[in-house]
């Protein structure tokens, strides 16, 4: 999202355009209803994974830091992380490892279960994009959506509450979308993982601070995770240097207010088909609003603005 490439910037990180494919807004389908909008300044860009993983990495090399592949901490001590056979001594420890984030569990910071879990699964497409925008197809019980990532694939990735459910099976009811990908061959594995919508209680405990998945998160659909992990770096170097990661935390809060009320916001509609459709009409009749809830959802838009548009769909809703 054009966020987070700003906050990949601010970390001294440039993902050139040709190392995906840029994308100028959002689109929301629903049957035969349809509503877009464009980003409001910038650009998105779509990037396979694979890609950014590795301009990541060779911009951390650069930096001085010493990657250790193929090489898993088992455990902390007093003064550092045990690496197989040798500690490395530490001042702090980060720990960005993901949603089922095993160094969490070593701080005692897990969160308590969570009800609200859902799972994706993502396939890649040789096909040229159709649209600029990243397309987002409601259905009764699922969603996919659409982002292209070069100039002949996209990434079509499925979002529902069954781990069961597949791209394939999933496909038929969703008849436009469907035509677009019949004569489009998979170009990688369809792969999986669950998504959790969950908030810490706390995000560090001593000189342990939780970064990205690890730390929580908000439903994919938001396209927010990588925002969140990169503004969450930003302010965990600050909180360092000023020797404080209580300053961590509570950037960290704040940080995650708007992506969490966009997250229920859009998933209020999944599994309400007469809400989504009321929804979808009201952004038909008045564009204008779906254009400033996205200003909102991207962060180019004030508190005020967030709380307005909110009230005026709430409004419209009522009445309609």
């Amino acid at each position: 999202m054009p966020e987070t490439l700003g906050a990949l910037r601010r970390l001294g990180v440039e993902i050139p355009i040709t190392a995906g494919r840029p994308f100028r807004g959002i689109s929301f389908l629903n049957g035969s209803q349809e509503v877009d909008a464009g980003f409001p300044a910038s650009y998105g860009l779509g990037v396979r994974r694979t890609t950014l993983h590795a301009i990541l990495a060779e911009q951390a090399a650069a930096n001085g830091v010493q990657l250790l592949w193929r090489t898993s901490p088992t455990g902390f001590t007093r003064t550092g992380v045990r690496l197989e056979q040798r500690v490395i001594a530490t001042n702090w420890i980060v720990a960005a490892d993901g949603g089922n984030s095993t160094a969490r569990a070593w701080g005692a910071l897990d969160p308590p279960p969570s009800s609200q879990r859902r799972f994706g699964f993502r396939r890649h497409y040789r096909v040229a994009p159709w649209t600029d925008r990243v397309e987002v197809h409601w259905g009764d019980d699922c969603q996919f959506y659409v982002t292209p990532v070069g100039p002949q694939e996209v990434c079509v990735a499925l979002l529902s509450k069954s781990p069961r459910l597949r791209i394939a099976e999933a496909l038929p009811r969703f008849p436009a979308l469907a035509a677009r990908l019949a004569c489009a061959a998979a170009i990688s594995q369809e792969r999986g993982a669950a998504c959790t919508t969950a908030r810490l209680p706390r995000v560090y405990r001593g000189r342990l601070a939780l970064v990205g998945d690890a730390s929580g998160g908000v439903d994919a659909i938001t396209g927010q995770g990588l925002f969140l992990a990169f503004s969450q770096a930003l302010a965990l170097a600050e909180a360092f240097v000023a020797g404080s990661l209580a300053q961590y935390e509570a950037a960290h809060r704040r940080l995650a207010r708007r992506p969490a009320f966009m997250a229920r916001l859009m998933l209020m509609m999944d599994g309400r088909p007469r809400l989504r459709r009321r929804v979808m009409r009201i952004f038909a009749e008045e564009p204008r609003l779906f254009a400033r809830m996205l200003a909102v959802h991207v962060g180019s838009a004030s508190a005020v603005d967030y709380a307005v548009n909110g009230l005026q769909l709430g409004w419209r809703l009522v009445r309609a």
